[in-house]
């Protein structure tokens, strides 16, 4: 089966100050920030961000991302849409990405929901009669009803997520990045999501998912990858991932007697 997704030792740096002038202020970050604060040698802190990250995605699969908040799931599915570029590793991507990893890119308060989803879907390399003739599957799928014609800055956090997610999911895409933010809106909205996901899923497309929803993960997903501070910690089934543990499961073993 063909590979929609490798990455072979990902990782990603980034500078963000000089230690001299602030490195009580840097004893404090790196107890918070994603990844792993480091030192050059001029003296500049940068955070490295993912390190040596390693999976493939055939078509088909649905991968969920889990790590505590910082652990770099975010960081990774930017990677994956091209907003960053790695510092060092390999990673192919075979086919078109519509991504969700800011559900804000994009996104012009000033203009009504119609206006928005012709500008959402320019973006993502839709010609403006495909998006034309997209929009009343959009608006239907939205709830969102006579509010498609109000400005988008009036629009509830629930509401914005469904017409975002409505447009991203419309055209089929080869590949769909999901940040963890799709699963807090309302349970009937999940539960169109997943469905919506799945249909997606059954016409041979890889999605990824960065959560902390478990049981979404359960639900809708095959494959878990687990990260902390920007480290793979397990990569395979989720079936082979102890959630109370935290670790892999253990393979059972039969004992003579």
């Amino acid at each position: 089966m063909s590979k929609v997704i490798e990455a072979v030792a990902v990782s990603l740096e980034y500078p963000i100050y000089s230690v001299k002038a602030q490195s009580l202020r840097n004893a404090v970050m790196n107890l918070a920030v994603g990844g792993t604060l480091l030192k050059n040698s001029s003296d500049i802190i940068f955070v490295k961000a993912l390190n040596n990250v390693t999976f493939s995605l055939s078509e088909g699969d649905r991968l969920g991302i889990v790590g505590h908040n910082g652990a770099g799931k975010t960081t990774l599915l930017k990677v994956l849409a091209g907003v960053y570029e790695p510092t060092r590793g390999m990673l192919n991507l075979r086919g078109r990405i519509s991504s969700m990893v800011d559900i804000g890119l994009g996104v012009d308060g000033n203009l009504t929901g119609r206006e928005n989803i012709i500008n959402m879907g320019r973006r993502r390399g839709f010609t403006t009669r495909q998006i034309v003739a997209k929009i009343p599957e959009i608006v239907e799928f939205s709830d969102l009803g006579q509010f498609i014609d109000l400005p988008f800055k009036t629009y509830s956090a629930g509401m914005s997520a469904r017409l975002v997610f409505g447009v991203a999911t419309c055209f089929e895409p080869d590949i769909l990045l999901l940040d963890e933010w799709i699963g807090a809106g309302d349970s009937g909205f999940v539960e169109k999501a997943k469905a919506k996901m799945n249909d997606i899923l059954a016409k041979s497309r890889v999605m990824v998912l960065a959560t902390h929803n478990v049981d979404m993960i359960r639900d809708i997903c095959n494959k878990i990858l687990v990260l902390e501070h920007g480290n793979q910690l397990f990569f395979g089934d989720v079936a082979d991932w102890d959630f109370a543990a935290k670790a892999p499961m253990q393979p059972k073993t039969s004992i003579a007697v």
